[in-house]
């Protein structure tokens, strides 16, 4: 299966077939209304089935706000421009070593901060801090691990050797924090859009 096609959830291609069967039937005046009742049907299925598991759920509303592209970042002379997601948050897709992530950039966070699983994936190695570390979290507070990013990379912002905590508390979410955002010659958020301004831009990889 093309790339393209692999990355759509299967229930969106049983979706996108059953659009295309209401199209051509809605040529043949005798069957078209009927047809286009069962597409309505199959569609209402198709969203129950997907968002009835909240995991599966938030990983297929992800997938629809990066195709729709209500989650987006662009370069634009140099700066890194991130449209605010449906969420009402700013979403980046970052590599860290060789694992790509979406992370959160919260300026409310002091520290970046990876998912265990995260830190797996890109090969970061955790540490136990000399002195416990204390975080207060939606969860209550945690006692994370600490770990050094030796690359994180997205549009043209690049940061090297980045202090980060890690800790299974945080589930699946990686987050931006304050630590990486003084790094920036400056940062800004105007109307829906945050605008991240680097010392010194990188040429952007399009692989």
């Amino acid at each position: 299966m093309p790339a393209d096609l692999a990355a759509i959830p299967p229930l969106y291609l049983i979706l996108l077939a059953a659009l295309v069967v209401a199209a051509v039937a809605g040529r043949l005046p005798v069957i078209g209304s009927a047809v286009r009742l069962v597409v309505l049907g199959v569609t209402v299925l198709v969203m129950v089935i997907a968002f009835s598991n909240e995991e599966q759920g938030s990983r297929d509303l992800a997938w629809l706000t990066r195709t729709i592209g209500q989650e987006r970042q662009q370069v634009v002379g140099g700066e890194v421009r991130v449209r605010m997601s449906p969420d009402g948050h700013f979403w980046v897709r970052a590599k860290i070593g060789d694992a790509e992530r979406r992370m959160l950039v919260d300026s409310g966070a002091t520290f970046t901060a990876l998912s265990v699983g995260t830190a797996q994936a890109a090969g970061v190695r955790i540490e136990k801090p000399a002195v416990p570390i204390l975080l207060r979290t939606a969860n209550g507070t945690v006692t994370p691990d600490t770990a050094s990013i030796g690359e994180l990379r997205f549009g043209a912002i690049v940061a090297r050797d980045l202090d980060a905590v890690v800790s299974p508390a945080f589930g699946d979410t990686d987050v931006l924090g304050m630590n990486f955002l003084s790094r920036l010659k400056s940062w800004r958020v105007e109307g829906r859009t945050l605008i991240l301004v680097p010392n010194h831009p990188q040429p952007v990889d399009d692989a």
